[in-house]
C-alpha cells in the first residue's frame, strides 16, 4: 500500500457456525488475542428459529470459535459492549447499570452511572484499555476511568444537537491526563473534557465516522459524501485524505497499526495507507474489524484472519529481491541444506554485518504465525551465531522460549492468536490468567514450570471451580482438594473454602478451613459463615491477641450482648482481654460482664470507682447504695467487710452534705481522715470529735489528727492542755516535733519531760533544739555525763556556760 507492505495472515478458519448470522450481533474483541463478546443487535430483525432460547445471552468465544462461557443478560438493552486491558468484560444498560465480568465464568460485579442516566437513558457507549464514557439522550457524557473501584464523573456539558458519531482519546494521550471525547455535532467537531467543550471549527461536517489512532497522535473523519481525512488529535494539521466512492457510508471504521486506516462494509475492507494509497479486501460474508495494538483482526462466519503492517524486520529478509545481510544469511542455510558450496561464500559476503543479520533473522522469527518459516529463521540465527568468536545467546533462546508459548496458546483450540509485540505488552503473567480464566489448567501449569512461575494460584483456581461445579458428595470433594493441595507451597486453603462457602456448602467449606494453617486467614471467613465460637477458638489457638481482639469486637457488634457473654463462657484468655479492654472504653459492658459471670465483688467495686468520681453526692450516694445492695446476698466472706465499708461511705456523703450546708465550705470528696483534719483546722474540735466516735476512728489516728489540725491552726494553748494529760497513744516525740516544726520551742518544751522513752542524750538534744542549754545541761546531770556537758559548754553562750561549768565543777567536787 503505497511504499509499505502489508499482511493478511490466516488464523483460523470455519470459526463460526453459518447458523449464527454474525451480520445481526455486536462483537466486541479483548486486545492481545482475548475473548470475544457477542450479543444479538436489537435494532436487526433476527430469523425465527423455534429452538432458540427466548432469554437474550451474551455469548464469550475464542478466536477460532470456541465457545467459552455464556451469560444470561437479564438488565434490558444493551448500550455498550467491551474489554478491559485485563480482559474484564464491561456490559452497560440502558438504564445505565454497569456489569464488570472478571473471570469469564459469568462472575460480575455491579455498580450504576447516577447522574440521571436511568431515567434519560444510554445511547452508546467508547471503551479503551481502563475506562470508558457513556453518552446519554441528552448528550450528557459520563466517564469512568478505573473499574477497580469505579467512580463516574460528569464531564463538561456539549450542545444538544444530534451527535453524528463520537469516539474518545484515552487519557493516556491527551495534554491534560483526562479523557477527552470528540463529538462530530452540525458540521464540526466539539472536544469535550471534564472541564470545557470547545468547537474546533472543522468545514466539510457532517461527520459520519470518527476514529483514533492507538497512539492517540491522529484522528481518522468520514465526512457525508465519502471523503477520509487523517488530521493530528490537536486538529491542526491534515495528514492526507481519501475518496472511497461509495454511495453508503462504511458500517465500520478502525485503524491499522498507527500507519494504515480500514474502512468496512458488510463484505468489502478497504485499507487505506500513507498519502491516500489504498488496498481492497473481498469477504464472502459479513465481517468485522476487531482492533488490537498492532493490526487488526477480521472475522467472519468462515475465517479469523489478521491484518498488519509487515514488520520491518520481516521486510528485511523476506522483500522481493533483497541483499540484506539477514536474507542472505537465510538464502545460506538453504543453501547448506543443498549441500552446495554457495553457503559459504553467502558466509563470507556478510562477514562483516553477521552479528546484525542474526538478530534480525531472531527477531524476525518472532514476527512469523507459520512454525515452518520460524524454525528457517531460527535455524539461520543458529547457522550465523556458530560461526561468530563472540556472540551472547540469550536473545536467541528467549526467543526460543516465546515461540514455544506463542505455538502453544495460538492452537485452535486455546484460540489466543497472540503477536508477538502483542505477547511482550501482555507479560507472561497475565497470559497464565487468562488460560486459568479459560479453565485450560494444564497448560497453565506446563507453561508455568517452562517459565518458572509459581503455580499455587492455578491449583487454588482449580480447586475453587471443584467446589463450586461438582456434583459430588462434599466429604469425597474435600478429600479430592486435599490430596491434590497438600504439601504444595503457597496454597491458601481460605480462598477455596470461600468459594465453597459462596457456593452454599459450608460444612465443606468448614473443613476445607480446617486445613489452612494460618488463623488471620481462616477467621475472617469463620465469622462470616456465622462459626462464631470456632473462630473465636483459632484466634485463641493462634496466641495473636490483635486477632482475639479482631473476633472480639466483630462478635460484639453483631451479636445480643447475651449470646456474646455466653461465647465468653470457659474462655478466660477471652474474657480477661474483653475486661482489660473495657476498663478502659466501656465501663457499662464490664457492669454486664460481672453481672453475667454473677462477680458480685467486682461489680460492686466498679459501682465504688464510678461513685469517687461523681461530683453530685445524691449520685454518689445511690452509686454506693446500689454497690451495697449488690453484696447483699454474697456468700463470699470479703462481702461483709466491702458491704460495712459502702455504707460508711453513704453515711460520710450525708455527713459533708451537712457540713457543706451548715458551714458553707466544701468537705464533699475528701476522705474521712481529710474531713476530721479540716474541720480542726478550722475550729469545729467538737465536730471532729463526734465524727471519730461516729465512725470509730482509730485513736491513734485521731491523735495524729488533733495534732495536725491544731497545729495547723497554731491552736498552741489547746495544745498545752494536751501536754498535761499522762499518755498518749502516739507518744509524746510527734507533738514535740510538730510544734517545734511550727517554730513554738516554748510549747514543744513543756513534751520533752514526757518523753520516758527516750535516753538522757536524747532528750537533752531535744531541749538543745528547743535553745534550752540548762535544762539540757540538767538531763545530762542525771545520767553523770561529764563528756556531754562539756560539749554542751562549746556551744553554749556566756551565761549558759558559766551555769554548765557550775554543774561540771559540782560533779567533780563530788567525785
Amino acid at each position: 500500500v503505497g511504499d509499505r507492505f502489508y499482511r493478511k495472515v490466516k488464523l483460523y478458519d470455519a470459526v463460526f457456525d453459518q447458523d449464527l448470522e454474525l451480520e445481526n450481533h455486536v462483537v466486541a474483541g479483548a486486545q492481545y488475542g482475548g475473548a470475544i463478546a457477542l450479543y444479538r443487535n436489537e435494532e436487526k430483525i433476527l430469523s425465527y428459529r423455534a429452538a432458540q432460547a427466548s432469554k437474550s445471552s451474551i455469548d464469550i468465544y475464542s478466536y477460532s470459535g470456541k465457545l467459552i462461557r455464556q451469560i444470561k443478560w437479564d438488565k434490558g438493552s444493551i448500550r455498550g459492549l467491551g474489554w478491559s486491558e485485563d480482559e474484564r468484560l464491561l456490559v452497560i444498560a440502558e438504564d445505565g447499570t454497569v456489569r464488570c465480568y472478571y473471570d469469564l465464568q459469568g462472575d460480575f460485579t455491579q455498580f450504576s452511572l447516577g447522574f440521571g442516566a436511568e431515567h434519560l437513558k444510554v445511547k452508546a457507549c467508547r471503551f479503551w484499555s481502563s475506562g470508558f464514557v457513556a453518552i446519554l439522550s441528552n448528550n450528557h457524557l459520563v466517564a469512568v476511568t478505573h473499574y477497580i473501584e469505579p467512580r463516574p464523573k460528569l464531564l463538561a456539558v456539549p450542545p444538544e444537537d444530534e451527535v453524528h458519531s463520537w469516539t474518545v482519546i484515552p487519557p493516556a494521550y491527551t495534554l491534560s491526563r483526562s479523557v477527552e471525547v470528540l463529538l462530530a455535532i452540525g458540521q464540526t467537531i466539539y472536544v469535550v473534557d471534564s472541564s470545557e467543550t470547545e468547537d474546533r471549527v472543522l468545514p466539510n461536517g457532517p461527520f459520519k465516522h470518527i476514529s483514533v489512532s492507538p497512539n492517540g497522535l491522529y484522528v481518522t473523519l468520514y465526512t457525508e459524501d465519502g471523503m477520509v481525512w487523517v488530521i493530528t488529535s490537536d486538529f491542526q494539521n491534515k495528514i492526507g485524505e481519501y475518496e472511497s466512492q461509495a454511495k453508503t457510508p462504511p458500517k465500520d471504521v478502525q485503524w491499522c497499526g498507527n500507519d494504515a486506516v480500514m474502512l468496512a462494509w458488510e463484505d468489502e475492507v478497504h485499507l487505506i495507507g500513507p498519502n491516500g494509497a489504498s488496498l481492497r479486501y473481498y469477504f464472502d460474508g459479513w465481517v468485522h474489524l476487531l482492533p488490537d495494538v498492532d493490526g487488526v483482526r477480521l472475522i467472519t462466519n468462515d475465517i479469523c484472519e489478521f491484518l498488519q503492517k509487515v514488520p520491518d524486520c520481516t521486510e528485511d529478509v523476506f522483500k522481493l529481491g533483497s541483499t540484506s545481510p539477514a536474507s542472505v544469511l537465510l538464502d545460506a542455510v538453504h543453501q547448506l541444506d543443498k549441500k552446495s558450496p554457495k553457503a559459504d561464500e553467502n558466509i563470507r559476503l556478510i562477514q562483516s554485518n553477521l552479528l546484525d543479520a542474526v538478530e534480525t533473522c531472531i527477531q524476525a522469527a518472532g514476527q512469523e504465525y507459520s512454525v515452518h518459516w520460524q524454525k528457517q529463521l531460527l535455524k539461520a540465527a543458529s547457522f550465523g551465531k556458530s560461526i561468530l568468536d563472540l556472540y551472547s545467546s540469550d536473545d536467541f533462546v528467549d526467543m526460543c522460549e516465546a515461540l514455544r508459548i506463542l505455538n502453544a496458546v495460538r492452537d485452535y483450540r486455546i484460540g489466543l492468536p497472540l503477536s508477538y509485540d502483542q505477547y511482550r505488552r501482555l507479560t507472561p503473567e497475565k497470559l497464565i490468567q487468562r488460560l486459568i480464566n479459560r479453565h485450560e489448567y494444564l497448560l497453565a501449569i506446563r507453561l508455568s514450570d517452562f517459565l518458572r512461575l509459581p503455580v499455587s494460584k492455578i491449583h487454588v483456581h482449580w480447586a475453587s471451580q471443584k467446589v463450586r461445579t461438582s456434583t459430588e458428595d462434599e466429604d469425597t470433594i474435600c478429600h479430592t482438594v486435599v490430596n491434590k493441595l497438600n504439601n504444595k507451597p503457597g496454597i491458601s486453603f481460605e480462598v477455596v473454602a470461600r468459594a465453597a462457602y459462596d457456593e452454599g456448602r459450608s460444612h465443606l467449606a468448614t473443613q476445607l478451613l480446617n486445613h489452612e494453617t494460618r488463623a488471620g486467614k481462616q477467621v475472617p471467613l469463620l465469622l462470616a459463615m456465622e462459626e462464631d465460637g470456632i473462630a473465636l477458638d483459632k484466634a485463641l489457638e493462634s496466641g495473636d491477641v490483635d486477632l482475639v481482639f479482631f473476633v472480639l469486637l466483630q462478635l460484639k457488634k453483631k451479636l445480643p450482648l447475651a449470646s456474646f457473654f455466653r461465647l465468653l463462657t470457659n474462655r478466660p484468655i477471652a474474657t480477661a482481654i474483653v475486661e482489660s479492654s473495657a476498663k478502659g472504653q466501656d465501663q457499662e459492658l464490664l457492669k454486664d460482664l460481672y453481672y453475667q459471670d454473677d462477680r458480685r465483688l467486682d461489680g460492686a467495686n466498679l459501682l465504688f470507682s464510678e461513685a469517687l468520681n461523681q461530683t453530685v453526692p445524691q449520685t454518689k450516694g445511690d452509686k454506693l447504695k446500689l454497690a451495697a445492695k449488690l453484696l447483699g446476698d454474697s456468700k463470699d466472706p470479703m462481702s461483709t467487710f466491702y458491704s460495712r465499708s459502702y455504707n460508711e461511705a453513704q453515711a460520710l456523703i450525708r455527713v459533708q452534705a451537712s457540713l457543706d450546708h451548715d458551714l458553707d465550705a466544701h468537705y464533699s470528696g475528701l476522705s474521712l481522715n481529710e474531713t476530721i483534719l479540716r474541720l480542726i483546722r478550722t475550729g469545729y474540735g467538737k465536730r471532729a470529735a463526734k465524727l471519730q466516735s461516729d465512725f470509730k476512728v482509730p485513736e491513734k489516728t485521731w491523735w495524729w489528727l488533733r495534732l495536725r489540725g491544731l497545729v495547723a491552726q497554731r491552736n498552741f494553748g489547746e495544745l498545752e492542755e494536751v501536754s498535761k494529760q499522762r499518755r498518749s497513744p502516739i507518744g509524746w516525740e510527734p507533738f514535740f516535733n510538730e510544734v517545734l516544726g511550727a517554730g513554738n520551742q516554748k510549747i514543744a518544751g513543756l513534751f520533752v519531760p514526757k518523753c520516758t522513752g527516750l535516753s538522757a542524750q536524747e532528750r537533752s538534744e531535744m531541749w538543745v533544739k528547743c535553745g534550752m542549754i540548762a535544762k539540757a545541761g540538767e538531763e545530762l546531770v542525771k545520767v553523770k555525763d561529764v563528756n556531754g556537758l562539756e560539749e554542751l559548754r562549746e556551744k553554749a553562750r556566756a551565761g549558759e556556760a558559766a551555769e554548765l561549768e557550775r554543774m561540771i565543777s559540782q560533779f567533780r567536787s563530788k567525785r
